[in-house]
C-alpha cells in the first residue's frame, strides 16, 4: 500500500508541474517549495528543541496560532517551525512573528520525509485537524516523536473506518494523543482501538475570542457605514455573490462589504460584473473618505482583514456553502452577528450546533436568502436575539488550547 499511495504524490507533483503552466497557485506551489531543503539547513543550523506546528493553510493556521502564541509566552526559550501545504496560507503569513521559521512542507516522499525530519530534529509536532500525510507518519513513528492532532474531528466516511482502512489505521499510531473536537470523533477512534483521546474542543473559539478582544479598528469601513446597517458577506465565491448581489439592501436601509475568497485581479473583475446596474460598488483598495460614503457596496480587495470586518456588521452570510465546504462562522458569531450560508455545511459542527440553537440558519437558493434576510432586517429584536446566541455560543466552548497544552505537559 505505501508504495502506490508514494507513486501517487509523486503523480501529484507531476501534475502540479503540469497545471503550473497556467495556474498561478500551483506555480507558486512549486516555486515556494524550490530548494527547500537548502532553506531549511541554512535557517535551522545549530537550532535544537523545535517544536514544529503544521497547517494545510490559512483555516487551519487559525486553528493553531493560540497553541502557538501560548506555548511562546510559557516557554518562550523554545523554537516554533510552521508549515503550510498550501500556497494561501504560507503567502499569507510567511511573515508571522511568533513564528521563528516559516516554511512550505515538503511533498510526502521518504526521501524528503527523512530529509526534512533529520534538518528540523522537531522535539514535538503539532498538526492541525487533518493533516494525514502518510510517509511523514511512518517518519514520526519510527523516531518516537511526540506528535498531537489537535482541532481533530472526525467522520464515519473516512477511509480509517472502512473495511479496507487497515493501512490507513495503522499510521494513526504515530500520534501520541488526539485532541477532537466533538464526541462522534472520539467514539469512532475508540471504535477501531484508539484510547489516546482526549475532547478538547476546537482552538478557534479562543482564536476568534481573542480576535474580538482586539477589536482592530478599520476607520474607512467605519465612515463607509455611517449611521447605516451593514451586511458582511465573507469568503464569498461567484455562488454566494450572484445570490447576495440580488438582495434589496437598499430598502432595508443597509449596506453590504464584501470580501471574496480569492482576491487576484480576475476573480475581481468577476466579483464586479455579478452587481446589477445603478449599484455603486467601490473597491477599498480605490476607497478615501469623501467617495467611500456614497458607495452602496464596498469590495474588499485585499486578504486578512475579513474577521476585523464583522465587527461592523449587524448581519452576515458566510460563502463556501454552494461549493467544497463553508468558511469560518465563529469569526462573525463572536461579534453577536447571525449567520448564513449554504447547504454544504454538515462536515462543521459548530455550523450544525448553530442552526440547532436559532443563531443561524441554512438556505438552498436566492428564494429561501431572500426571505430570511427580510425577516432578519426587519425584525431587530429577532436579529438581536438570533446574535447573542452566537455570541454566547463562542464564550462557553473558549479554552481549548489550555486544556491541549495542559495535557501535552506545556505549563
Amino acid at each position: 500500500m505505501r508504495l502506490f499511495y508514494t507513486l501517487g504524490i509523486y503523480l501529484y507533483v507531476c501534475v502540479i508541474r503540469l497545471v503550473s503552466l497556467f495556474d498561478p497557485k500551483a506555480k507558486k506551489w512549486l516555486e515556494g517549495r524550490r530548494d527547500l531543503f537548502l532553506k531549511l539547513e541554512k535557517a535551522l543550523q545549530g537550532t535544537t528543541d523545535v517544536i514544529w506546528f503544521h497547517c494545510a493553510s490559512l483555516g487551519e493556521f487559525e486553528q493553531g496560532r493560540p497553541l502557538i502564541e501560548k506555548i511562546k509566552q510559557k516557554e518562550p526559550h523554545r523554537k516554533i517551525l510552521l508549515t503550510f501545504f498550501s500556497p494561501s496560507g504560507y503567502e499569507v503569513r510567511k511573515d508571522y512573528s511568533l513564528a521563528d521559521f516559516v516554511f512550505y512542507m515538503p511533498s510526502d516522499t521518504p526521501s524528503h520525509v527523512h530529509r526534512f525530519l533529520e534538518i528540523v530534529k522537531p522535539s514535538a509536532i503539532f498538526i492541525v485537524k487533518y493533516e494525514f500525510w502518510y510517509n511523514f507518519l511512518i517518519g514520526i513513528e519510527k523516531r518516537k516523536i511526540p506528535t498531537y492532532l489537535v482541532s481533530g474531528i472526525f467522520r464515519e466516511d473516512q477511509h480509517f473506518f472502512k473495511w479496507y482502512g487497515t493501512w490507513f489505521r495503522q499510521r494513526l499510531r504515530s500520534f501520541s494523543r488526539f485532541y477532537l473536537q466533538d464526541e462522534t470523533s472520539v467514539e469512532l477512534l475508540r471504535s477501531i482501538g484508539f484510547s489516546n483521546v482526549l475532547r478538547t474542543g476546537d482552538t478557534r473559539f479562543d482564536r476568534v475570542a481573542e480576535i474580538a478582544a482586539e477589536a482592530r479598528e478599520i476607520p474607512m469601513v467605519k465612515a463607509f457605514a455611517g449611521d447605516k446597517p451593514l451586511l458582511v458577506a465573507g469568503s464569498t465565491w461567484d455562488e454566494d455573490l450572484r445570490m447576495i448581489a440580488s438582495l434589496p439592501l437598499p430598502s432595508y436601509g443597509y449596506k453590504l462589504i464584501v470580501a471574496p475568497h480569492e482576491t487576484d485581479s480576475e476573480h475581481i473583475k468577476r466579483s464586479l460584473a455579478l452587481f446589477p446596474a445603478g449599484t455603486s460598488v467601490l473597491l477599498f483598495s480605490n476607497a478615501n473618505p469623501d467617495n467611500v460614503k456614497e458607495a452602496d457596496v464596498l469590495l474588499i480587495d485585499n486578504v486578512g482583514m475579513l474577521s476585523a470586518l464583522y465587527r461592523y456588521g449587524s448581519l452576515a452570510f458566510i460563502g463556501g456553502g454552494f461549493g467544497d465546504g463553508i468558511h469560518n462562522i465563529l469569526e462573525a458569531s463572536v461579534y453577536g452577528l447571525p449567520v448564513i450560508f449554504g447547504p454544504n455545511h454538515t462536515k462543521f459542527s459548530e455550523a450544525l450546533d448553530l442552526i440547532r440553537l436559532k443563531g443561524a440558519f441554512c438556505v438552498q437558493n436566492t428564494t429561501e436568502l431572500k426571505s430570511i434576510v427580510d425577516l432578519l432586517c426587519r425584525n431587530r429584536e429577532l436579529l438581536g436575539k438570533t446574535g447573542s446566541v452566537g455570541r454566547e455560543y463562542v464564550v462557553s466552548n473558549a479554552g481549548a488550547s489550555d486544556r491541549i497544552l495542559a495535557d501535552a505537559g506545556f505549563r
